[in-house]
């Protein structure tokens, strides 16, 4: 499929800042937002968390949808004419997720919805992938916009792993950053959204995008022999996709939410494809500043690199965007931007 798509705008709700250009500046700046939380880890300490400091103390449901509604209204603000002409696509956690924050997907949308004041269309759609369903979200699109069905669609992901059940499950499995467990995540929660349009060149471009699964997922029961099948074909489907070779990647960002696991497919993924010579491709993480966020990790890193390109601090271009599941889903996506010729052989 040859479809592009533009990124026009993007909005963010993180623990290091309530809109995109203060969560932008402190993830490049290193800055996190960690601190003690409510929850007591396996060692018996407070457990560290990334929460959003939310203006008004709202929980459950209500808050998910607060905040995925403030970063949908940041990016319509960019877009005024993208108000009441979007089709919304929300980034949920899998459905069978322990300790999943959300009861009523259905629900949740139309309380974001309510709360943007943008109508639910028949084109609105709930992708429940978890950190890989902005690449499912993706997909469906840029489908959308080459059709001509919509003018515009918001990709919206929001996700907590701050809730008693969830950390509850995630201590009985040794999976947190604690003290005496140094192979874990900080759970985290943010909500992210990136406006997007039918690609008309010169802007931020999405070129090429990968999906696939992998079965030696982290923890599978079968204890199959891990090589990194998975991220390897869904990289080996965004570049073939684009038109390039690996080593003509810029740099990448990945969601390494802190288990070795995931570092280990994000390098197996680099050995089996990286060929011939190439410039440093740095690496980014919003995990760094943010611990796991789930759903909204694919918004985020895609919010990461647009902010970048336009401000001049991208560590290269293009840059390819990896998030994978505990399931086994993988995702990757190529993004560039400025002109370029068909097979981005050639920047201008």
């Amino acid at each position: 499929m040859n479809a592009r798509l533009d990124i026009l705008s993007i909005g963010m709700v993180t623990a290091v800042g309530l809109d995109a250009p203060s969560s932008c500046a402190a993830m490049r700046a290193r800055l996190d937002g960690f601190q003690e939380t409510r929850f007591v880890g396996s060692d018996g300490a407070w457990l560290i968390g990334a929460p959003v400091p939310m203006p008004r103390n709202f929980v459950g449901e209500k808050r998910l949808a607060h905040m995925a509604a403030a970063t949908i209204c940041e990016a319509l603000e960019k877009v005024p004419e993208a108000r009441g002409n979007t089709a919304l696509m929300l980034c949920l956690p899998e459905e069978n997720r322990p300790g999943r924050p959300v009861r009523d997907d259905l629900g949740l949308l139309q309380q974001v919805c309510e709360i943007a004041d943008i109508g639910i269309d028949q084109h609105a759609r709930i992708i429940a992938y978890g950190r890989p369903s902005g690449h499912v979200a993706l997909g469906q699109a840029r489908s959308l916009l080459d059709r001509g069905t919509v003018p515009f669609v918001i990709i919206a992901g929001v996700d907590s792993y701050l809730t008693s059940d969830a950390v509850a499950h995630y201590v009985a499995r040794d999976r947190l950053l604690t003290a005496d467990n140094p192979d874990g995540f900080i759970p985290g929660e943010a909500a992210a959204a990136v406006l997007c349009a039918h690609s008309v060149g010169g802007g931020f471009q999405l070129f090429g995008l990968g999906l696939t699964r992998d079965p030696a997922f982290i923890h599978n029961t079968a204890d199959l022999p891990f090589r990194g099948d998975g991220m390897t074909e869904a990289y080996r489907t965004a570049l073939d996709e684009t038109g390039i070779e690996m080593n003509q990647l810029g740099y990448r960002v990945a969601d390494l939410i802190g288990e070795s696991y995931w570092f280990k497919q994000t390098a197996l993924a680099s050995l089996r494809l990286l060929r011939g010579r190439h410039e440093f491709q740095d690496l980014w993480s919003a995990a760094e500043s943010l611990g796991n966020v789930g759903a909204a990790a694919v918004p985020m890193m895609i919010g990461m690199a647009y902010s970048a390109a336009r401000k001049g601090y991208a560590a290269g271009n293009p840059v390819l965007i990896e998030a994978s599941s505990d399931s086994g889903a993988c995702g990757a996506a190529v993004f560039a931007f400025g002109r370029t010729d068909d097979r981005l052989r050639k920047w201008t």
